[in-house]
């Protein structure tokens, strides 16, 4: 199953930033420190032009310290980029941003040249919460889902810094398989997107080979962490819904329920500070899907050359979410 959801407030987002990054000094992009690589919008790069970034890998309380260091040190090691990790409710680090900001753009502030700074990210990466903190009130609308800020909004943090606010985005197509698995884990997408179960097992795959002892702990599986390891995942779930009653009629575990169970209880932190991927593990998946990506159009090419499939009809209508086929 390959994981899309693209709505349509976010094609006119897409839109808004092409056009307010025009005057735009500095762009803060928030990635989820859980999985920094697949929460990384590839059409930023395109939209912010070559301006300055700075990229906030926030959640880092609810993420693998070790495997923090190590994405920081991926960003910070990009030209014109600065990274940082981040907790959005503490206000100390979050005032942070302000003075790296200027340390991207020196030449900016005063009343005559203030800064101005574009933050942007995917959905429930947790902007809104960081903007309420640096502001010290509810200047933004807060919620634990998908898609909750829909317009553009300035804020003033000091005379001379103003942060433009964008909704939640996404790309139009997730190329990269393991990013839009760990993107539904994180609860980037909408749950209309993807198959509860689907993902669990995804998730377990990932947590049996990197994390099987928080996983044994969590569960009381009462394995070692070699044998959590070698289980198939239909097995880890099907364990873990009989250990939190996941079951239905004549006592057979409801693997719903179950899927339901794991993705809440890793997104609560219930399992253990958790990070989804290396900057090695991205990259690698990363190149396989570009190349698989590059051979679905060569095909699709090669059958339209044929003239097995006609070419695509130019439309105005804005991008709907959607299921891909499994």
């Amino acid at each position: 199953m390959s994981i899309q959801w693209f709505p349509g407030h976010m094609h006119l987002t897409r839109k808004a930033i092409a056009e307010r990054v025009k005057a735009i000094d500095v762009v803060i992009e928030m990635l989820d420190a859980r999985l920094p690589g697949s929460s990384a919008n590839p059409l930023m790069a395109e939209l912010t032009s070559g301006r300055p970034t700075l990229k906030v890998l926030n959640k880092q309380d609810l993420a693998d310290p070790e495997r923090t260091a190590l994405w920081l040190a991926h960003y910070n090691a990009q030209p014109r980029t600065r990274a940082l990790g981040l907790d959005a409710s503490h206000t100390a680090p979050a005032r942070a941003l302000i003075d790296a900001c200027f340390e991207l753009a020196p030449l900016r502030g005063g009343m005559v040249k203030p800064m101005r700074v574009l933050i942007c990210g995917i959905p429930n990466v947790g902007k809104s919460t960081l903007i309420n903190t640096l502001k010290g009130k509810r200047a933004a609308k807060t919620g634990d889902e998908a898609g909750v800020t829909r317009t553009e909004s300035r804020i003033a943090l000091a005379d001379d810094f103003y942060l433009y606010d964008t909704p939640g985005m996404l790309w139009p197509r997730i190329v990269v398989p393991e990013s839009g698995f760990n993107l539904a884990a994180s609860g980037a997408v909408g749950r209309n997107a993807y198959d509860d179960e689907e993902v669990a097992w995804e998730l377990l795959a990932k947590l049996k080979t990197d994390y099987p002892t928080l996983l044994a702990a969590r569960y009381q599986l009462g394995l070692s962490s070699e044998a959590v390891a070698a289980a198939p995942e239909e097995d880890l779930l099907d364990a873990i819904g009989r250990q939190r009653g996941a079951l239905a009629a004549g006592g057979k575990v409801n693997r719903q329920k179950a899927a339901e169970l794991l993705i809440a209880d890793f997104r609560a932190l219930h399992i253990g500070r958790i990070t989804l991927e290396t900057p090695t593990q991205f990259d690698a998946w990363l190149r396989a899907g570009l190349a698989a990506d590059r051979e679905r159009d060569a095909r699709k090419h090669g059958l339209r050359e044929k003239g097995h499939i006609k070419p695509a009809k130019k439309t105005s209508a804005a991008p709907t979410r959607k299921r891909a086929a499994r």
